[in-house]
């Protein structure tokens, strides 16, 4: 449900193939900040919970259908225009008596804020057919104009193609995005005809069969960049750079420092607490919260993953899905952290793997330290405890456990339990012979200089 008293539901249209994008994938699932452009607008229309929201998509579309899931979907089989894509939700939709929203799945930028005006403009008590949404673009090129009544009601909406030069020069032009009476919708959609330079159905021929039925139809504006469609590679980089600018400002007056913000990459669901330091050069994948008080310096890499207050990361380091890294925690330059848990106060400051592990509390993993959680064929676990300390170049074959306060001396390959409080070393016993490198180092001038000497 909307704020409003009455229901809504949304049609998402979703069926272009995306032939400028010269891709296998359909051009909805192509990715702003980590999230598909169908998935942003499935986001920014979730707050207004909707009774019934239906993807119209074409045939084989497939990994849209699984995106959108559980959503139902329609099947266009034809592209015969947006007034037909529309009519394709019908058995879906049925007889629904709300209001209908109409979006665009390759146009993610349209907040939840615009989204409850529409709703919210629909249910006025003038009670109209058809609200469009109406934008006021730089250049407004070949945007079809939507002309208002002497009351500032919509009168039409005039293609360009078709308008005369005063018409054109009217500023406020259509976006596609419609909300629409319920039980006006199909009555209104099966009068749409094909008569037209490109044989299709138009969804905006239904503002003038209204107007014919004596319905108001009215207008909602909302800024240009809201309302921005997806197409091409070209404007996918534009999008992306839209969107991260705008996600940066975003993040500074929220209380974040960023360095050098114009290299910094958020995903769109990246949550960051409050005095949270990031460095240049820095890109967060999606599922990534951080709390107060953390610090990611310079080029680190972090996705799917958990920071808690106080902890440093970085630089260079690399955070994957499944990281959840304690309170006051430091992960230093060129240390990946997979799927593990990394206790409070726990330092791994340099050039180790952790993967599958457990680290607890104040403990101590020294440089070159590796836990080998694979064995070709499955994922094992290692459990090292609080304030235990893991020399250097150590590797943990997994499943293993490291207790409490244990030491595990550098060089080590550690096979078996370590328990608390013990020390461990696996290494070659050391041999040392006296004198044998002076001797090993004659041995080998002579042998050079006879060998320059036969040239």
């Amino acid at each position: 449900m909307s704020g409003n008293s009455q229901p809504t539901a949304a049609i998402i249209l979703a069926a272009g193939k995306g032939t400028r994008m010269k891709s296998a994938l359909p051009k909805v699932m192509h990715r702003i900040a980590g999230r598909t452009m169908v998935g942003h607008v499935l986001a920014n229309l979730a707050p207004l919970g909707s009774a019934l929201n239906v993807v119209v998509v074409a045939p084989g579309m497939d990994r849209v259908a699984a995106e959108v899931a559980p959503l139902p979907i329609a099947i266009q089989a034809d592209q015969l225009g947006t007034g037909h894509a529309v009519g394709c939700a019908r058995a879906r939709l049925g007889d629904f008596a709300g209001t209908v929203l109409v979006l665009y799945g390759d146009s993610p930028f349209i907040s939840t804020a615009t989204l409850q005006a529409l709703v919210a403009r629909r249910a006025a008590a003038d009670n109209p057919a058809v609200v469009v949404l109406g934008m006021r673009p730089a250049d407004p090129a070949k945007y079809g104009r939507l002309i208002l009544d002497k009351k500032g009601g919509l009168d039409r909406i005039v293609e360009w193609k078709e308008a005369s030069e005063e018409e054109r020069a009217v500023t406020l032009c259509n976006s596609g995005v419609m909300a629409i009476d319920g039980k006006s919708l199909w009555p209104l959609i099966d009068r749409v005809d094909n008569k037209n330079a490109k044989g299709e159905y138009y969804l905006t021929d239904i503002v003038e069969l209204a107007r014919r039925d004596g319905r108001a139809c009215a207008v909602v504006e909302a800024p240009e960049a809201e309302l921005m469609g997806v197409n091409s590679r070209a404007e996918l980089a534009i999008a992306e750079a839209l969107f991260q600018d705008q996600r940066r400002a975003l993040a500074m007056e929220e209380g974040a420092t960023l360095t050098d913000p114009k290299s910094v990459f958020f995903a769109a669901d990246t949550k960051l607490g409050r005095d949270v330091i990031v460095g240049p050069n820095v890109v967060f994948g999606p599922g990534v919260e951080i709390a107060d008080d953390v610090e990611i310096r310079a080029f680190c890499h972090v996705e799917g993953a958990r920071i808690a207050s106080g902890a440093v990361i970085g630089p260079f380091a690399r955070l994957r899905p499944g990281a959840e890294i304690g309170e006051g925690a430091h992960i230093g330059n060129f240390v990946e952290v997979k799927n593990s848990i990394v206790g409070a106060g726990a330092k791994a400051n340099h050039l180790s793997y952790l993967g599958d592990a457990d680290i607890g509390a104040k403990s101590n993993i020294g440089a070159g330290t590796i836990t080998c959680n694979y064995d070709g064929y499955l994922k094992a676990r290692t459990v090292i405890g609080a304030e235990a300390f893991i020399g250097s170049n150590s590797a943990l074959v997994a499943p293993v456990r490291i207790g409490d306060g244990a030491i595990v001396g550098a060089g080590s390959v550690i096979t078996r339990d370590v328990e608390a409080d013990a020390i461990a070393v696996s290494r070659a016993e050391q041999i040392s012979r006296a004198g044998r490198a002076r001797d090993f180092r004659a041995q080998r001038q002579k042998l050079k200089q006879e060998k320059a000497g036969r040239k």
